[in-house]
């Protein structure tokens, strides 16, 4: 409880009770009545992307003779897209593919539908047939880094990936057969075996380029 005295007009003096906090707080520029919820320090940045800039930039600078930091190609986005074609018969297949591929992104996936109807699959214009997750920034390095450390090395038999997926712009998608090569997913937990493609983006200006910064950034093409 706030206690006051007043002074010998009857009214309260100045910087007392719940008010003279609210004046304080305001001065210090803190909306009144707010919680100090700020982190004890600021986030260590993703271990690969320390890496781009303090070794791979250096690197493919000298590889391609680039003047300019600039000019080095790097990673833009991310792109993750399952398509769920049972989906039609089934939509609790869609709804648990997309909750898995939140799981390993760690991001809300957005659902895919049909741009037209073909009547000989029952698929109707508009209806969900897939989902996708687009990743950018520290979530996209950390994926990256986890795709290339961990998820690829427990394809059964994995020999490397085709170098041959590139679009012609320096982009590249490298197709999963099935999502339990990431450790996050649980067999026992899985619906169904599915597969995912997932589309790399870079800034390169060609397939050289966009290669060898794959390459730098842990993707273990097939020689």
């Amino acid at each position: 409880m706030d206690v006051t005295t007043k002074d010998d007009k009857g009214a309260a003096p100045k910087g007392t009770g719940k008010k003279a906090a609210h004046n304080k707080e305001a001065a210090a520029g803190v909306k009144p009545g707010a919680v100090d919820n700020a982190p004890s320090g600021p986030k260590t940045p993703p271990r690969l992307k320390t890496t781009y800039f303090s070794q791979i930039v250096p690197a493919l600078m000298k590889e391609f003779g680039y003047k300019n930091p600039m000019q080095v190609p790097r990673l833009e986005r991310v792109v993750l897209n399952v398509g769920m074609g049972e989906a039609i018969q089934n939509v609790k297949l869609l709804e648990s593919a997309s909750a898995e591929l939140g799981i390993i992104t760690g991001q809300r996936p957005v659902m895919t539908k049909a741009k037209k109807a073909i009547a000989g699959f029952k698929l109707r214009q508009g209806m969900p047939i897939g989902a996708k997750v687009t990743l950018r920034s520290n979530q996209m390095y950390e994926f990256v880094d986890r795709l290339v450390t961990v998820a690829l090395p427990r394809i059964r038999d994995f020999k490397g990936i085709s170098p041959k997926a590139f679009d012609g712009r320096g982009n590249y998608t490298l197709g999963l057969k099935e999502q339990l090569i990431f450790p996050e997913i649980k067999y026992d937990s899985v619906a169904s075996i599915h597969g995912m493609d997932i589309t790399f983006v870079t800034s390169a200006g060609t397939n050289d380029e966009g290669k060898a910064l794959l390459r730098h950034l842990g993707m273990p093409f097939r020689t």
